[in-house]
């Protein structure tokens, strides 16, 4: 059976037959309302779908856009903030920094006030001992600065200790807390004097012994204990703090008691040292 021959028509004129029968349609239109209603209804119902579809999705991604401009813009800003926050936070530990260093200035000052027969050094605490205590403790100034072995240490109102060792520029102060540390002391209300001796394991408590009272000295709990004329190393009037439980001793001579200093021997950063030896008192 023989094969029918393709008709091939030329794409010209399949084109120029669309055209024409669009432009029939399009005079027609023109001519006659009623004859474009119908194409005019079928056009939309396709065309309006699309364009919803399309304006639907077009504001999709313009929301999406702005939502991402906004985003941006949100981590710009918080990004500045967070900025703005962490030098402001560095600004307010300098500032607390200053105050603290400030105030103790001002309490120095005021203790150089207190006790403004004695010429003093003020000087900075460097370094101390591995101890929780500052038993033992290193200060920023030495013999260029005129200190010597045996100079009082002084600060919060009251006595720390004693220089020991004195290089060039830097100086070691061993406080009354020290085990080895002993102060002879008077009560300030009756003269009555006293040993102040250091323990470390009685520091824990906060409190220092005190032995060697009269029995029949008339001091109470509350009494302020002062750095005696007794006392081989250390100026007189100086405050050491106050007497707590007063109890009598085994022998019946003397009372022994507990004294809490005025001095906070686990924060020391500032002292004052007394360059008057008590050799040279008069």
């Amino acid at each position: 059976m023989k094969k029918r021959d393709k008709i091939n028509i030329p794409t010209k004129y399949v084109i120029g037959f669309l055209t024409a029968i669009c432009i029939a349609f399009v005079a027609l239109c023109l001519v006659n309302d009623n004859f474009a209603k119908p194409i005019k209804n079928t056009v939309a119902t396709v065309i309006i779908p699309v364009q919803k579809g399309m304006n639907y999705v077009g504001g999709w991604f313009s929301d999406k856009a702005d939502n991402l401009r906004d985003i941006q813009s949100l981590q710009e800003e918080n990004k500045a903030l967070k900025a703005e926050n962490s030098e402001l936070k560095s600004e307010n530990v300098i500032l607390s920094q200053q105050q603290n260093e400030l105030s103790r200035l001002r309490e120095l000052y005021e203790l150089d006030d207190i006790y403004s027969d004695y010429p003093k050094v003020a000087a900075r605490v460097i370094g101390k001992d591995t101890s929780n205590w500052f038993t033992v403790f290193t200060i920023d100034k030495g013999s260029d600065s005129g200190l010597a072995v045996d100079m009082n240490v002084i600060a919060d109102g009251g006595l720390v200790g004693i220089i020991t060792y004195v290089g060039s520029n830097y100086a070691k102060v061993t406080s009354i807390i020290n085990d080895d540390s002993n102060v002879g002391a008077k009560f300030a209300t009756t003269s009555d004097t006293c040993i102040v001796s250091g323990d470390l394991k009685l520091m824990e408590q906060g409190l220092i012994k005190v032995s060697n009272i009269n029995i029949n000295a008339n001091v109470k709990e509350g009494d302020m204990l002062l750095t005696s004329y007794i006392s081989d190393k250390f100026v007189p009037g100086i405050l050491i703090g106050y007497v707590t439980t007063i109890e009598d001793d085994a022998n019946r001579l003397t009372k022994s008691s507990y004294l809490m200093p005025v001095v906070d021997f686990a924060h020391l950063e500032e002292v004052l040292v007394i360059t008057q030896l008590k050799e040279n008192f008069q």
